[in-house]
């Protein structure tokens, strides 16, 4: 494990690194990499992305626009050109990786920059693969299409893989100070992609290979999702026991070893948890061919959330002596995660599908986000435009239900507000928590 006192910059950096794919994840990873003295090209097929990093603004909820400013002087450059992997040192591939519809994984894009590098690369470049995907990926689906130019690895070239860590909104851990696991095809890989990172990675923990790599990142989220999961069930038949189930939660987290608090809500949302553990059944099944049933039942739990938090709310009004067809239901926090403006798979457009084929009068509020297509996975355009007055929006609703604990929700702004709070972060006599 290298730490970041034994980290120094070496004579590679005299060429530069090109980060492909300027998201979430590629974007606060080419900052640490420019702040440690790098010179860094991001690499994106969209224009629009490239033109709006040269103007100084930022796509990204964790990048301002004066990092933006301060990587741009330090001589970053963004561009759609991909001649320039020509001059790279080193590559590193951030783009994403989605289910396709059903339920295999999409590597188009992966492919697609294989492809690239195959004709663009030349001698002596170290490649990384952060795209998260299943165990095997690297060596036998992205070696081969860096390698279609003739080049080879450990030859004249250095191919590893790197999970991605990125935790939007974190203001604890993040580029720098989350330990960086790297594994590479061969041990001269892995020593390269790991004196490459130590340059602007604080810890950065060598894998036995590009396969234990791949598959760590796919545990540490399935580890999370089947968790949730448990909490998710636990939840249901706790409300039909009157057990609160968050002051369990609050009870045993008192424990000092043995548990970790997880907590209920109203779905998955993300790029990480609701996508990741289906990589690894995926693979599973298609190769052991048996399920991974831990995986499936966690999808299936909560995956049905969403629904079970539609019949809470409709309980909820017949309990008021109203329908649900007609009632106003105002939702608080349509975004994945808390304080951000990341809507990627957010539990929150299932619910409301759910709640319009109901008959629901749905509206919302969010800080972060203005106008919603709360019908984006469903097949037709459904947007919404956010309440922009909270405190009329509640008073004009029959119900409000908060699915997102914005910090503009949990200062006080809904005191004495009769709530369904499906985050367990409000108290008070009008408030019912899932």
């Amino acid at each position: 494990m290298l730490r970041s006192e034994e980290r120094e910059l070496t004579a590679e950096t005299s060429r530069p690194v090109v980060v492909v794919g300027l998201g979430y994840v590629g974007l606060p990873l080419l900052v640490e990499m420019v702040r440690a003295g790098h010179r860094v090209i991001g690499l994106d097929r969209d224009e629009a992305i490239v033109a709006r990093l040269h103007s100084g603004s930022s796509h990204i909820d964790d990048i301002d626009e004066a990092t933006v400013a301060g990587i741009l002087a330090a001589g970053f450059r963004a561009t759609t050109d991909p001649s320039c992997v020509a001059t790279a040192g080193t590559v590193v591939v951030c783009v994403p990786t989605p289910l396709s519809k059903d339920g295999a994984p999409d590597l188009g894009a992966v492919e697609g920059v294989g492809r690239m590098l195959g004709r663009e690369l030349t001698a002596d470049t170290l490649v990384v693969l952060e795209s998260t995907t299943y165990p095997g990926t690297t060596e036998e689906f992205f070696q081969p299409l860096v390698e279609s130019g003739g080049l080879k690895v450990g030859a004249e070239l250095n191919l590893a893989f790197s999970p991605e860590r990125v935790d939007p909104g974190n203001k604890v851990y993040g580029i720098k100070n989350t330990p960086k696991v790297v594994g590479g095809v061969t041990a001269a890989c892995t020593d390269r992609a790991v004196a490459f990172y130590a340059t602007f990675i604080d810890s950065v923990v060598p894998a036995k290979g590009t396969r234990e790599a791949e598959m760590a990142k796919l545990l540490e989220n399935t580890y999370r999702h089947i968790n949730i999961a448990l909490v998710n069930e636990m939840a249901r038949f706790s409300h039909e026991l009157d057990i609160d189930l968050w002051d369990v939660i609050d009870c045993a987290k008192t424990k000092p070893f043995g548990f970790q608090a997880f907590y209920p809500g109203p779905g998955v949302g993300g790029h990480c948890i609701p996508i990741d553990p289906n990589y690894l059944s995926h693979t599973v099944q298609a190769r052991l061919h048996y399920p991974f049933r831990f995986v499936e039942l966690a999808q299936e739990v909560n995956a049905g959330m969403p629904a079970y938090v539609a019949r809470r709310i409709q309980d909820r009004l017949n309990d008021d002596g109203k329908a649900l067809r007609g009632s106003k239901v105002l939702l608080l926090g349509v975004t994945y995660k808390a304080n951000i403006a990341d809507e990627r798979e957010s539990p929150a457009v299932p619910l409301a599908l759910k709640l319009l084929g109901m008959g629901a009068d749905l509206r919302f509020h969010d800080p972060h986000v203005s106008v919603w297509n709360a019908a984006e996975h469903g097949g037709e355009e459904r947007l919404l435009k956010g309440e922009s007055d909270l405190a009329q929006a509640m008073e004009e609703a029959d119900l409000v239900v908060l699915l997102q604990a914005h910090d503009e929700y949990v200062g006080g702004a809904l005191d004495g507000v009769a709530v369904f709070d499906t985050r367990g972060v409000l108290t008070g006599e009008a408030v019912e928590r899932l």
